[in-house]
């Protein structure tokens, strides 16, 4: 595929001995409407913008007739194009989620597609979870877009996108523009000092390391490990949604973290599965009171 704008680093070709959901499998690494770095054209192929150890780089991604069909650009493509597989799921177990529950394994039935994927890539989980802490997605989705197309480089190959920044940028973004962005203070200061250890974080993402940053709590770092390590059982307790969308599924009524980690245990292992599952497959529960207003430091 010849597309304007990058260096091809090459095209292959996959095809998963199992039922493969690209854009479901994909879906977590969409930060909001018109994020710069992820892209869906109307055939449903996705396109990713990322800087890996490489340099930056973009890669499409097309399924169709049980075969993956991916291309690259950038000096970093290659490295995209070797992580495909583990991406869309191919070191992933589902099977080992076991259920007696008639609507977890409804959930299971309708989406054997669905896939909990790695990208390898720590740090740069950890930028979007950290704005997105104790915010309304569109306030954290609204900082992501400006972040990036300030300061993140044009994509390979992709007209109109963006490749997030590599942390040595991150750690040199001024205030100013943290405010203009729409950032809190407290959350800039956070990626900040990721940044500054990066390295060390894409060694070894356990829980206990991301943890000890300042800033990154059990929810932070459950949502970097879903996404970059592919952790199945990556709970994202203190969600201000999730306990509330889980409860309503299995029992028709809203519940808390602490009924929430009850009610998985039987999951351990699978538990950020089986949430994956019924927030897709689920209903949603009614609304009370008003929503919470779109907050605009910028204005401050």
């Amino acid at each position: 595929m010849r597309v304007p704008g990058g260096q091809s680093a090459g095209e292959r070709t996959w095809a998963p001995p199992w039922p493969l959901d690209v854009r479901r499998t994909l879906f977590p690494h969409r930060r909001g409407k018109g994020d710069p770095a992820f892209r869906v054209d109307a055939d449903g192929s996705v396109w990713r913008a990322s800087f890996t150890p490489d340099g930056p780089g973009t890669v499409r991604i097309a399924h169709g007739s049980g075969v993956v069909r991916t291309s690259a650009w950038g000096p970093g493509g290659a490295w995209l194009l070797d992580r495909v597989p583990a991406m869309l799921g191919a070191d992933d177990a589902p099977e080992g989620l076991v259920t007696s529950d008639p609507i977890v394994a409804d959930a299971v039935r309708r989406l054997p597609g669905l896939r909990i994927g790695r990208t390898d890539r720590v740090f740069e989980a950890l930028v979007p979870a950290v704005l997105e802490q104790k915010v309304l997605g569109l306030e954290a989705f609204r900082a992501w877009r400006y972040l990036l197309r300030r300061f993140g480089a044009p994509a390979p190959g992709a007209p109109g996108m963006r490749v997030p920044p590599p942390p040595d940028v991150w750690a040199r973004i001024p205030s100013w523009e943290w405010h203009r962005s729409g950032a809190e203070a407290v959350r800039a200061r956070t990626i900040v000092r990721a940044a500054r250890v990066a390295s060390r974080l894409e060694e070894d993402c356990a829980d206990e390391r991301l943890r000890s940053l300042p800033g990154i709590g059990v929810w932070t770092s459950a949502e970097i490990r879903q996404r970059a390590a592919g952790d199945p059982d990556a709970l994202s307790l203190g969600d201000y949604n999730l306990p509330s969308l889980v409860g309503w599924t299995l029992l028709g009524r809203k519940i808390d973290d602490t009924e929430m980690l009850t009610l998985l245990a039987p999951y351990t292992g699978h538990r950020h599965r089986v949430t994956r599952l019924l927030t897709t497959t689920g209903p949603t529960p009614p609304r009370h009171g008003p929503r919470l207003p779109l907050r605009d430091y910028r204005s401050f």
